[in-house]
Formats: C-alpha cells, sequence, structure tokens
C-alpha cells in the first residue's frame, strides 16, 4: 500500500484500476485537493494497493504517515477503470 499524488485529474475516483509499475492497482481512497487555493491544477492524492490488501485498508490496519509516497503525472497514468470494475 501506498500514496501516489497525481498531478492533474485522469477522471478516476474511489475503486478505480490504475496500472502503476507494472501492476494492477486499487484506489481505495481519494483527496481531491487544489481546487480553491491550491496549485494551477488539482491533485489527487490516493492511497493505492493491491487488491489482496484492501482488508487492511478497510480494517485501518497501517499507519498513514509510514507509507511511500510518489508522485506522477495524470498524462503518465494508465487507467484500467476510472470507478472500479463493474
Amino acid at each position: 500500500m501506498q500514496q501516489l499524488i497525481v498531478r492533474g485529474d485522469p477522471g478516476i475516483r474511489k475503486d478505480a484500476v490504475i496500472d502503476y509499475d507494472g501492476e494492477e492497482q486499487v484506489c481505495f481512497s481519494i483527496q481531491r485537493q487544489g481546487d480553491y487555493h491550491g496549485p494551477d491544477e488539482v491533485q489527487l492524492w490516493c492511497t493505492i494497493g493491491t487488491p489482496d490488501e484492501r482488508e487492511a485498508f478497510e480494517k485501518r490496519q497501517y499507519v498513514p504517515h509510514w507509507l511511500d509516497v510518489e508522485s506522477v503525472d495524470a498524462d503518465a497514468l494508465d487507467v484500467i477503470a476510472p470507478r472500479g470494475r463493474q
């Protein structure tokens, strides 16, 4: 599990499936930053992980401040399913 900061809005929402670092990741939560007083473009702060990490996320069996943080441009993000698989 890790934090991913997406610069720009690729159109993803909670439970989106993305290809990040060559692996399918699920966006467990997304916080939208910068709509009003932030940078020139919006940032999405996403908690992502593999599907088998969902239970640990839901039960809060992790420390958010200790997650690795990486950032990526919205154009470089491969979106598989923008709102989760249906």
